[in-house]
């Protein structure tokens, strides 16, 4: 079983999915603004990332999900919330689409739509060449938050990528989140949603976003966060941490 941070010792179960660069360690600057009387938090480590780096497996982001509601099972929760970051928002539609009775809601910030990405080969050989070639990444990750940002905080970001994440489970969740499509299961989600996206993160854009979203989920709330690209757990974690926990109440 993945490992998982626990945050909180209240009565409404939270799991966070985070994403492709980092581990649950991303989610670090909202830790100390949870209500965590409210809420009880699961962060996970994906399998072949940071805690759960031994915990092998096929990396893909069926398996994500699959291993999200195990962990619910495991903690004995009956019915919980979910979260997820970039990739890990991608789970977190799946997550719902597999126990759409259990889910409570989901938040999904910046996240990789449930459908498969329409990358060409160039775009796709780009992506791949990030999970070997350094100034690759950097270049990737600079422009999801708008090419605006410090490069010492690149650097750091792509230091703590590299260092949690086992080579292989790296790049099969590349692939994963690129091409998997769970669209056809969208239909199946029912549970109160809101995609949040950020003002300056060109990957995972506002146009993207409302073109892909309203067509899987019609019920969806899509919002923008101000003054952040694509980790706004990163750039805006005070504002980011109160409207997850406000929507999340609001389905408690």
């Amino acid at each position: 079983m993945v490992w998982h941070k626990t945050i909180g010792n209240g009565p409404t179960n939270v799991v966070v999915i985070h994403g492709w660069f980092w581990d649950h360690r991303v989610f670090t600057p909202i830790f100390d603004c949870l209500d965590a009387t409210r809420y009880t938090y699961a962060f996970i480590d994906i399998r072949g990332y940071g805690n759960s780096s031994d915990v092998s497996g096929a990396y893909t982001i069926g398996e994500v999900a699959a291993d999200a509601i195990g962990l619910a099972d495991e903690l004995g929760r009956r019915v919980f919330h979910v979260v997820g970051h970039s990739m890990g928002g991608k789970a977190a539609q799946k997550v719902a689409m597999d126990a759409p009775a259990r889910v409570r809601s989901v938040v999904a910030v910046t996240p990789v739509p449930a459908s498969a990405l329409p990358f060409d080969d160039a775009v796709f050989g780009f992506f791949t060449a990030a999970c070997e070639q350094d100034a690759t990444a950097m270049a990737l990750m600079g422009d999801s938050v708008g090419n605006r940002v410090s490069k010492a905080w690149l650097e750091l970001m792509l230091r703590r990528a590299r260092d949690t994440a086992k080579p292989e489970a790296f790049k099969s969740y590349m692939r994963s989140f690129i091409r998997d499509d769970f669209a056809a299961d969208a239909h199946k989600v029912k549970a109160p949603m809101l995609v949040l996206y950020g003002e300056f993160d060109n990957g995972v854009s506002e146009a993207l976003v409302r073109s892909v979203y309203p067509g899987l989920y019609p019920h969806a709330a899509i919002e923008k966060i101000s003054n952040c690209g694509h980790y706004p757990m990163q750039e805006t974690p005070i504002y980011f941490a109160t409207r997850m926990e406000a929507f999340v109440a609001q389905s408690a």
